[in-house]
């Protein structure tokens, strides 16, 4: 393998008046433009703050999406690295299907005041590294989406509300429409290959669509990463009730590999791809063994969570409260990259790309390296790169390759878009797994 790599005037009267018209517009339109590139990712902004999960009826397995009936709950845990707890808020802010900001006031989509209390927090317990668990349930007494669509709880301190600290996706569906569909290597690309391609069909059952062709919208996602995500606007066809997506280019993905894995569960002795541990200055240490491009290697199956992780503590009876955080340093034999950044990504970084997640290379010893906090738990990771130019659109083909074998998670959202609507409604969502 090669050791570079390319991924590559005089006033008139009422001027006064046009001149404070004039910032008054400026105005607005900074604060529209700001609204329509708002960052709306599930994110940590503080670095005190850490660990942030959304869970679904406490299943890790479920995608973070509410039934607008309120058939179920979600529970956002975070953690904040202090002995005394601050003074949080949450607020929810609701979004079309791109994440950007609805035209719904707050009282159309949410019971209530859009603030609350997050008072269910607990101190950590028997820990080197003290920290307060949050959790905020939703929905709560004081807190239920009304509309469908897209959520962003964000958390901030009671006197600093414009001061975010961290921010969590999660979605609200009314679950109209029926998705059928399969994700398998028979692609159009070519069959057992390195692609997996999706063919979906929507029914919408009773409900009226004016115009298939335009007011639907299909989202679909690779393993719950907001980089993978692809947009079809039109179906291929419309036959009876069904809305049909085939032979669609945008719906074939490279199929990546299956995810690595780790255990941190106990500190007194290696666990999982754990070389060894230590107690160093005020805190835990876990090296993981070294590990190596997995591109010209055969399949191997593993039975992963895709990306997610869990927390987890081989003696405590409640690993949020009982588990430490341990240094966590990873080590990846890689040629180095010139024209890209190389990452360690999955849930446990949130599937953003960062400082914190973003390797250095070590050129006296020929490798990537990343030292990170982490919570004690069994935990899902890959190793992606991402080029400083272009669309820096992540890949996997280097690091880990395409196995046509790999066991991936798709998960689709069909929302409807007409001509006059103030949001977008989420329709329905679906998960399906690679054959």
């Amino acid at each position: 393998m090669s050791k570079t790599l390319s991924i590559s005037t005089e006033k008139q009267p009422g001027s006064i008046i046009r001149v404070r018209m004039t910032a008054l517009l400026l105005s607005a339109l900074t604060t529209l433009t700001s609204l329509a590139t708002a960052d709306t990712s599930t994110a940590i902004f503080d670095p005190l703050f850490r660990t942030l999960t959304v869970t679904l009826d406490g299943d890790m397995m479920l995608d973070p999406v509410l039934d607008l009936k309120g058939n179920h709950t979600l529970t956002i845990s975070f953690d904040e690295i202090t002995d005394d707890p601050s003074f949080l808020l949450g607020r929810l802010l609701q979004c079309n299907s791109d994440w950007q900001p609805s035209q719904l006031h707050e009282n159309e989509n949410v019971t209530g005041f859009n603030y609350i209390d997050i008072e269910d927090y607990a101190f950590s317990n028997n820990t080197f590294i003290h920290y307060v668990n949050y959790k905020v349930t939703i929905p709560n007494e004081e807190m239920e989406p009304l509309a469908s669509g897209n959520y962003l709880l964000q958390v901030f301190e009671r006197d600093e509300p414009d001061e975010v600290l961290l921010q969590a996706r999660f979605r609200v569906s009314e679950n109209s429409v029926t998705i059928s569909g399969n994700a398998s290597a028979r692609t159009d690309k070519g069959l057992n290959d390195i692609w997996q391609q999706l063919n979906l069909s929507v029914d919408p059952g009773n409900m009226m669509i004016q115009n298939p062709y335009t007011d639907i919208i299909v989202e679909v996602e690779q393993n719950h990463r907001p980089d993978t995500r692809r947009v079809i606007e039109h179906p291929m066809r419309v036959q009876g009730s069904q809305i049909i997506y085939e032979h669609e280019p945008r719906l074939i993905f490279p199929a990546s590999n299956e995810y690595r894995r780790f255990e941190t569960v106990r500190t007194n002795y290696p666990g999982m791809h754990i070389d060894s541990t230590s107690y160093e200055g005020n805190m835990y240490h876990a090296w993981l063994n070294t590990d190596t491009s997995r591109a010209d290697r055969n399949y191997l199956y593993d039975r992963t969570q895709r990306g997610r992780y869990k927390i987890d503590e081989y003696n405590s009876t409640d690993p949020d409260l009982g588990a430490d955080y341990v240094m966590t340093h990873f080590t990846f034999d890689f040629p180095e990259v010139y024209e890209g950044d190389v990452y360690v990504d999955g849930d446990l970084f949130l599937n953003s790309y960062s400082d914190l997640n973003r390797m250095k290379y070590d050129r006296e010893q020929g490798v990537y390296t990343l030292d990170v906090p982490l919570k004690q738990g069994s935990y899902n990771y890959q190793y992606v790169l991402r080029p400083h130019n272009g669309d820096r659109q992540t890949d996997t083909s280097l690091t880990e390759g395409n196995k046509f074998e790999t066991v991936n998670e798709y998960n689709i959202a069909v929302w409807l878009r007409q001509p006059g609507m103030r949001a977008e409604r989420l329709l329905g969502t679906a998960t399906f797994i690679t054959n």
